[in-house]
């Protein structure tokens, strides 16, 4: 997956990048559309790309497999957080930072981005073969964000379980958030927004020293 350019940097890229860019995302659009209204398994990629007047080699330019294209949104997320993690300066606490890093990711992304993002779950959530692309992609983004860490800290993951320990955790976070934000917009027809997934998330990586200290003495119960 190539990083796209943040909503404050497009306008900046040469011409010929901004056709390239805007080739990549009318594959990503048709897509998601496509797949949403035929359905993954029964939408071709000669369906696919005869719609967005493209070849099966252009495609393969921008995008490795239809699997690829379907979570082109959840793509742009992950290559942005990656990113915001090899710019970070270790200053503090690595968890702390990595809260921020997504919050980072997430506000540099483009205006539709959101709305692109739930309609991708929910393709994910109805077909098989995108949940195993999307566990595929997160793992790789695990093992990418524990050596960008393993770099800047000078640890060695195998002799430092924390490294790996860290990145997993805030993996978790963002997913458990993620799946709060998702769940608040899925019936109602309302479109999220960018503010509310990341207080979500946010949560989620802050509620991490009461489930290290969670047992049946710190459980609040009702009634």
């Amino acid at each position: 997956m190539i990083a796209e350019p943040s909503r404050n940097t497009e306008s900046a890229l040469p011409l010929r990048e901004r056709k390239k860019l805007r080739t990549r995302r009318v594959l990503a659009d048709t897509a998601l559309r496509m797949f949403l209204e035929g359905g993954f398994d029964r939408t071709t990629l000669d369906d696919l790309v005869d719609t967005a007047e493209v070849s099966v080699r252009t495609f393969f330019r921008y995008y490795s497999s239809k699997e690829e294209v379907a979570v082109a949104a959840e793509g742009e997320l992950w290559e942005a957080y990656a990113a915001e993690v090899e710019r970070l300066r270790v200053t503090g606490p690595v968890l702390s930072h990595l809260r921020d890093c997504y919050a980072d990711a997430v506000r540099g992304l483009s205006e539709d981005w959101t709305e692109r993002y739930l309609a991708t779950r929910k393709l994910v959530a109805h077909n098989p073969a995108l949940g195993v692309h999307h566990a595929g992609a997160v793992q790789d983004l695990q093992v990418r964000m524990t050596a960008l860490l393993e770099d800047k800290l000078g640890i060695d993951s195998r002799e430092d379980v924390r490294l790996r320990l860290v990145s997993e955790m805030a993996l978790a976070a963002v997913r458990y958030g993620s799946m709060n934000w998702v769940r608040t917009y899925r019936h109602s027809g309302r479109t999220g927004d960018a503010e509310t997934l990341i207080a979500e998330v946010t949560a989620a990586f802050d509620a991490f020293p009461g489930a290290l200290e969670l047992s049946p003495d710190t459980l609040t119960r009702s009634g």
